[in-house]
């Protein structure tokens, strides 16, 4: 290796013919790499290839004005004022093709500096990666995790950074072969804002095919398969749509159920008239069998509850909780007169007879006093008068005729003595 490297070193400002000899030299003293046939058998192997052709000498940067170098690949720059960082670079002499050689730069700088604030970037369509390309070397996507990578140590005196960048070899023609890695650009951005921009040296690497040095070489079979997970965008909104379509649907279900379980007001039937009711009790009670039974008392006591219920009903107050003497007392008062109040008064006294001094009413009298009930009501019923209705006889609730009502100018509810 060493002899090689001389040699190496030795050849850029050599003629023509002593590149020759520097190449069959270089292939005398190459040691042969050797490797594992696909069978497995060790031992040295054979070495068919031929020598790696002669490396061209590497051109000699293009000098600015300004002390600037100027590569294919590189254009170093740095502004007046500012010194220059320190680096040091290594590169490995030997590789296979396809396998990534890393590129070990160590970067000495001062404090506030950066070293690739932006990262190791270099365009597809610029001048360093055609030259980078064209000498045969390709760098591997960051995406992919085979990106450059890079470690900052604080010192005393400054900072110290390591990169770590990978190139690719791939060299166009099969067999060992020589490559030469130009000189990449490092950017250092200065605590003022500057930019520097350093390149590093050419490399020389010597490039073996993988399976050079078998005698057989087989087909590898295919890497085992990695599970790959693909965001399904459609799916993933279907599911949310129907999660929200299904909570909506729970929401209105439960809030018509509730609505349908409110409590409802439930509107009582009109209460009936006074008179209507009356004679609706007075005629069962004609029809009962009470009197058949001989239980004329109790017919008696029911056909008095009744009038009085609908004297209390018609003219405002409690009927069957006032005594005969409060009801003559407040029947008097009002106004118009009640047309029947002698009629009624001698009613009350009968009852009143019957209940307190307990006589016991025949099967007449109690006929006597519901047909004098009956006429009660009748008499102070307000009069229906129609539109166009003459005072001609009209039907009363249970089916009996009734006199001609008397015109009144007394309001709804008060009749006209």
């Amino acid at each position: 290796m060493r002899t090689r490297r001389s040699a190496v070193h030795a050849s850029r400002g050599a003629s023509p013919l002593a590149w020759a000899a520097l190449a069959a030299a270089l292939a005398c003293a190459a040691p042969a790499r050797s490797q594992p046939d696909a069978g497995g058998a060790g031992g040295p192997a054979v070495d068919d290839t031929p020598p790696p052709p002669a490396l061209a000498p590497a051109p000699a940067p293009a000098a600015t004005g300004r002390g600037e170098s100027v590569w294919a690949s590189c254009a170093e720059h740095v502004p007046p004022g500012a010194t220059r960082p320190r680096i040091e670079e290594t590169f490995p002499k030997n590789g296979f093709s396809g396998y990534a050689a890393h590129l070990e730069i160590t970067v000495t700088h001062g404090k506030g500096e950066t070293v690739l604030p932006e990262g190791f970037k270099v365009q597809g369509d610029s001048d360093a990666a055609r030259a980078i390309q064209k000498a045969g070397f390709v760098l591997p996507e960051a995406d992919a995790g085979a990106g450059p990578t890079s470690t900052t140590t604080a010192t005393d005196t400054g900072a110290t950074t390591k990169l770590v960048i990978p190139f690719v070899p791939l060299p166009k023609e099969p067999g060992r072969s020589a490559l030469l890695l130009p000189p990449v650009p490092i950017a250092v951005s200065r605590a003022s804002g500057e930019l520097v921009t350093v390149c590093t040296r050419p490399h020389e690497i010597v490039i073996e095919d993988p399976i050079a040095n078998e005698r057989d070489p087989k087909v590898k079979p295919n890497p085992a398969p990695r599970p790959q997970r693909e965001e399904w965008v459609l799916a993933k909104q279907l599911t949310v749509g129907i999660l929200i379509g299904a909570a909506l649907g729970l929401l209105v279900a439960w809030l018509v159920r509730r609505w349908l379980r409110r409590p409802r007001v439930v509107a009582a039937p009109p209460p009936k008239l006074p008179w209507v009711a009356a004679l609706e009790e007075l005629d069962a009670l004609r029809r009962s069998d009470l009197l058949g039974e001989g239980r004329t008392g109790e017919y008696f006591d029911r056909v008095s509850d009744c009038v009085r219920k609908y004297l209390g009903a018609r003219y405002g107050f409690d009927g069957l909780e006032t005594t005969s003497d409060e009801m003559r007392e407040l029947l008097a008062r009002v106004r118009p007169p009640v047309p029947v109040l002698p009629q009624i008064a001698r009613f009350l006294a009968d009852c009143d007879l019957v209940k307190f001094a307990r006589l016991q009413p025949s099967e007449a009298d109690c006929l006597t006093a519901l047909d004098d009930g009956e006429s009660i009501v009748h008499r102070t019923t307000p009069p229906a008068v129609r539109p166009g209705d003459g005072a001609g006889p009209r039907s009363s609730p249970t089916g009996k005729q009734q006199p001609p009502a008397r015109p009144s100018r007394a309001p709804e509810g008060e009749e006209a003595p």
